[in-house]
């Protein structure tokens, strides 16, 4: 075994550590915070496992769009929202525990068999190398442009989404005998009541 050889099975058990650690904190923190950061490092070291895969461009694309957009995303769609909620704990909790446990053995067992079974064949073809970029981008805006585009905007639906369950609207006092709406109104951020003739005084004022 040579120097990069060894390097790289080194920098192949850090990686796949990280990735394990960081992805059973994800499941298995109480702190939703805490897990998205990890969910971060977890997309983090899978952009280098693509490095040492010689895939420069997608571990570039993995830290920019999971670990710089996705990551974010979902950061501040928790830190926005600020839901206060007490915890109740599930009676009969083990069941769904195990079922989901069950799941995942089940998806274990099927991905090790399917990279069992499979034929690893190295590909006669001549590597694209510098240009595989410009490949991508051929595929990107060709073959593959609708899911390109649909993922474009499913990240659009979710930022405004988040945007829109952490903003704080200013509701008017409601008319005497009239009934108060509730809408626009969420249960972890209560609403304040601003009378509308109050603010015309102050605006002519």
């Amino acid at each position: 075994m040579t120097l990069a050889e060894g390097v790289q099975l080194v920098a192949f058990g850090i990686l796949v550590a990280m990735t394990l650690g960081g992805a059973l904190g994800v499941v298995l923190l109480d702190n939703i915070v805490y897990s998205a950061f990890l969910l971060g490092g977890v997309f983090t070291s899978m952009s280098g496992l693509y490095i040492l895969l010689n895939a420069g461009f997608v571990a570039a694309a993995q830290v920019l769009v999971y670990v710089g957009a996705v990551s974010v995303l979902i950061l501040f769609g928790i830190m926005l929202v600020n839901k206060e909620q007490p915890f109740t704990p599930m009676k009969q909790a083990w069941v769904g525990k195990a079922a989901a446990g069950g799941v995942c053995v089940g998806l274990f067992a099927l991905l090790a068999a399917a990279t069992l079974n499979t034929p690893w064949a190295l590909s006669s073809e001549v590597a694209s190398g510098d240009m595989a970029t410009v490949a991508i981008g051929i595929h990107f805006f060709t073959d593959y442009l609708l899911p390109f585009e649909l993922a474009s905007v499913l990240l659009l639906i979710a930022l405004i989404g988040a945007i829109v369950l952490a903003r704080r609207e200013f509701i008017p006092d409601v008319a005497p005998g009239e009934a108060e709406s509730e809408a626009l109104q969420l249960p972890e951020r209560p609403r304040e009541l601003v009378s509308s003739v109050s603010s015309v005084s102050d605006t002519d004022s």
